[in-house]
């Protein structure tokens, strides 16, 4: 199976390529459309900042290139976020895949922020959670999150209800760093491998 990891100078590609090695796939980490387009599957991880990130993409043709994917991608935690409209994070556009913004979590809650630890997922609705449970325990690490909405397929609490999960057509995503998440981590990896 050839599956591309998406390098965008916004980190965590080396977790998710070794994430990936423990259940016996090699990932080859590019920045090159043609080996994106080529790949079976598509993993788009990140932990970064927005503005920064998108204008890699812009940069190097990744962002036309993302858009126009045809095979199952994976986006994790910043990943997940440039998917969508927009971002709160230096008012930044993003991709416009996933028609969803994505806000800054509010100091109003007494909680601390980033959002950064275990916490459980519900309302599971994708088949990247076969096998796993509503109130299973992920890893988060972030301060912006993405609004429920109508492709959103798991929930997460923190001060509020944001999407844990999100699947467009061809596009899935997790909030939570599946790479980092043990077990349910690697099921939910596993899951994507199968789609």
């Amino acid at each position: 199976m050839n599956i591309a990891v998406v390098k965008y100078n916004a980190g965590n590609t080396a977790s998710v390529a070794n994430a990936l090695e423990r259940l016996g796939v090699t990932a080859t980490i590019s920045d090159a459309p043609d080996v994106l387009r080529a790949a079976d599957k598509v993993i788009f991880p990140g932990v970064g900042e927005a503005s920064s990130a998108m204008d890699y993409l812009r940069a190097r043709n990744l962002d036309t290139t993302i858009r126009s994917l045809t095979q199952p991608i994976l986006g994790i935690c910043l990943g997940m976020q440039l998917l969508c409209s927009a971002s709160e994070e230096n008012n930044t556009e993003c991709l416009g895949i996933v028609p969803q913004r994505v806000r800054r979590f509010s100091d109003g809650h007494g909680l601390k922020i980033p959002h950064m630890g275990w916490n459980v997922i519900e309302e599971l609705r994708s088949p990247l959670f076969d096998g796993v449970n509503a109130g299973e325990h992920f890893y988060f690490v972030h301060s912006y999150f993405v609004e429920k909405g109508a492709t959103t397929t798991a929930v997460c609490e923190y001060g509020e209800s944001f999407s844990a999960a999100l699947q467009h057509e061809n596009f899935y995503a997790v909030q939570f760093h599946a790479e980092k998440s043990g077990t349910t981590g690697q099921q939910v990896l596993e899951n994507f491998l199968r789609l």
